[in-house]
């Protein structure tokens, strides 16, 4: 009688945490900055996925069918929008799941392009043409403000789906918050060397980190990939970082424009990198303040060293 008792209890237990790792909610985010603040939420009762590679541009990514499935699967689901995941509203009439375009959330702090401190890049006749003055400025994970917003509807959705885990997904807030409250410390000290420095960048996508710093960057060089610019418009570019002398130019992995070398060759230019999604940080709860920390050390290690 015992033994059937032990076989019986043992089965139970058994069913039990097959139920239990069955009842994780799956979270799926378009990109990796999203991935990684929903890690930092979920630690501990689970793992986001993200849809995009490393490397793919949410631009403009082909969905595969397997994508599709995911999208079509996942519990809840967070993108940042039409103005940046052009690709993904026609998948998304399909799904019946919730889904979050974090870029309409109350409470967030949204930037356009074309206002305040881009008209600089305006002058120099090299803005970005991938962004129309007046529209949204969607790289809005920059800010750690937006991110707080972002986590802390995160937490909610998952406390309300998994109320279970409610008193999990709070303290990882809070955490969280404690968190970019020191990371931003660290981040005041570390740039407020190199405030003032000039530097240009390739793809305007770093406004919102360059707002919450007091940085600024002193021009665009907008490149088409697939065209290589005239060779009077590179003689223009040439010029302005003439002008400015000692500076850094900007890319991001994994290509850097194929002009580059050719714009900075015997100038006292540096070629770097910064890294708006983070694309190959691990999934982990300290994996967004990874992201702004190294965009915040690539930026200042390149201009320090000047």
């Amino acid at each position: 009688m015992s033994r059937l008792f032990a076989i019986l209890v043992t089965f139970a237990a058994s069913l039990f945490a097959f139920s239990s790792a069955h009842a994780e909610v799956k979270v799926l985010t378009s990109i990796k900055p999203l991935q990684l603040i929903a890690a930092a939420v979920q630690d501990g009762a689970g793992g986001p996925e993200v849809l995009l590679p490393p490397g793919a541009s949410p631009h403009n990514y082909a969905l595969r069918p397997s994508d599709v499935r995911r999208v079509q699967s996942a519990d809840l689901l967070y993108w940042i929008g039409p103005d940046m995941e052009g690709f993904l509203p026609r998948v998304l009439k399909g799904r019946t799941l919730p889904s979050v375009a974090v870029q309409d959330l109350p409470g967030l702090k949204l930037r356009h392009f074309g206002e305040d401190n881009h008209a600089h890049a305006e002058e120099a006749d090299e803005h970005d043409h991938d962004h129309r003055p007046g529209s949204l400025d969607a790289h809005l994970w920059l800010s750690p403000v937006n991110a707080r917003v972002i986590a802390a509807k995160i937490a909610a959705d998952l406390s309300a789906v998994d109320p279970a885990n409610a008193g999990r997904y709070q303290g990882n807030l809070k955490a969280f918050d404690e968190r970019l409250d020191a990371l931003d410390l660290r981040l005041k000290a570390r740039l407020a060397v190199v405030e003032g420095k000039p530097y240009f960048v390739f793809h305007e996508a770093f406004d919102y980190f360059e707002d919450a710093y007091g940085l600024k960057h002193a021009g665009v060089f907008s490149v088409a990939a697939e065209v290589q610019p005239g060779a009077q418009h590179v003689a223009a570019m040439r010029t302005r970082l003439q002008a400015v002398g000692k500076t850094c130019v900007f890319s991001e992995p994994p290509l850097r424009p194929r002009l580059a070398e050719t714009l900075v060759a015997g100038l006292p230019v540096k070629l770097a990198e910064l890294d708006a999604l983070g694309g190959y940080t691990p999934a982990t709860a300290q994996g967004y303040e990874q992201v702004l920390e190294k965009l915040g050390n690539d930026l200042a290690g390149c201009l320090e060293s000047l």
